[in-house]
């Protein structure tokens, strides 16, 4: 029985269907008092293009067509045309489909994990995955393409590594951070000139629809929509962490370069192996996520594969099997039903316990890859 759970082709299987089935029930979901649809994320993303190219500000509000802000790039808003020339029915299907396939697609091809260990984090990360999907989200994507990017370091392909790179960047900000990844790797001027020739590509390529004028003024709108969302929330995050256990509430641009510079300090001290590439890949993995202030319940299928790699590279220990499983049961299960609603509402949530004990691997990571070898031996 154990080895039917191996089997690859039943995970294909399973995300394809997780994919469809999430879609068919999201789509089957009447819209809400205000008119808006189960899946609204996707209409933003959708509804981007469309403004982009009728030279609006895809930044504004249009509180009559979605109920929130699309907040990534033009050269996104440019990347949803496919989906924009379908209807819902067809296009959130395939939405969740792309962003379901191309992870598990990259967690097949991951380097230094054996076959079990694949098999192992495509299902830990799957309800994360659910979650993310169930919301119309981006994140199994964004995770998607910092795994890609590592994968085609590890295959001497910079270019195409520094391409994977820029793409994430385009997608969500923080997937710039793979490029530290290139540290680990030769050939570094080459990833930095491929990083810099796919910059300006993507930057530039909504001027082919847009005209250069008005793509320099969507850059523009889109900077003043950054600068008044960094301001919003401290979300499931390590500033959540701090202000809801401790009430403390430093500067967000304080935690974070706080939190860039331990990450830092541990990419450059730890030695330059495969293996350290792949612990540094799970530390950027876990700390896109908790040290953003933004971060919501569906961005966790990102952390969730820094968890997955940090445990299968590790030794696997007594202490570590717990923290894991205490780990997928606050990160996984404690949104679901499982947890009866006054402990979500009461205790989860307001303690952002989805968040900490991901702090508390990340945290583990970095005195590993600054070599505290005894912390990982208890």
């Amino acid at each position: 029985m154990k080895a039917f759970w191996r089997k690859e082709w039943l995970l294909w299987s399973v995300y394809s269907l997780a994919a469809l089935l999430v879609s068919l029930q999201r789509l089957g979901l009447a819209p809400n008092a205000d008119g808006y649809t189960a899946y609204e994320n996707y209409r933003i993303f959708r509804n981007a293009y469309f403004h982009l190219l009728a030279g609006q500000n895809p930044y504004a509000a249009f509180p009559a067509e979605q109920w929130d802000l699309f907040k990534y790039s033009p050269a996104f808003a440019l990347f949803m045309a496919p989906f924009a020339a379908l209807p819902d029915w067809a296009g959130l299907p395939l939405w969740n489909l792309l962003n379901a396939l191309l992870l598990l697609a990259a967690v097949f091809r991951m380097p230094v994990l054996t076959a079990n260990q694949r098999i192992f984090m495509g299902w830990l990360i799957l309800p994360e995955l659910v979650v993310s999907m169930q919301n119309s989200q981006s994140n199994g994507l964004t995770a998607a393409l910092m795994l890609w990017a590592f994968i085609a370091l590890e295959n001497q392909k910079p270019v195409s590594a520094a391409g994977w790179t820029v793409a994430g960047a385009f997608l969500k900000i923080f997937g710039i951070f793979s490029a530290i990844l290139a540290w680990f790797y030769p050939e570094k001027i080459r990833f930095a000139l491929g990083l810099m020739v796919w910059t300006i590509a993507l930057a530039l390529l909504p001027a082919l629809f847009t005209g250069m004028e008005h793509l320099g003024q969507v850059y523009r709108w889109w900077w003043e929509l950054l600068i008044h969302d960094h301001a919003g929330s401290v979300g499931l995050s390590v500033q959540g962490w701090l202000q809801t256990w401790f009430g403390w509430t430093p500067s967000k641009i304080g935690v974070t370069l706080v939190g860039l510079l331990v990450l830092l300090t541990s990419v450059f001290v730890a030695q330059r192996t495969r293996q350290n590439a792949l612990l540094v890949l799970a530390s950027l993995l876990l700390w896109v996520v908790i040290f953003n202030h933004k971060a919501e319940s569906p961005t966790f299928v990102i952390a969730m594969c820094g968890v997955a790699i940090w445990y299968l590279t590790g030794a696997r220990s007594r202490w570590e099997t717990a923290l894991l499983i205490i780990t997928f049961i606050f990160v996984s299960l404690s949104p679901t039903d499982i947890f009866p609603r006054p402990w979500r509402e009461q205790i989860v949530q307001p303690y952002v316990l989805k968040a900490v004990p991901c702090i508390a691997v990340w945290i583990l990571l970095t005195l590993r890859l600054m070599g505290f070898k005894k912390f990982m031996s208890l």
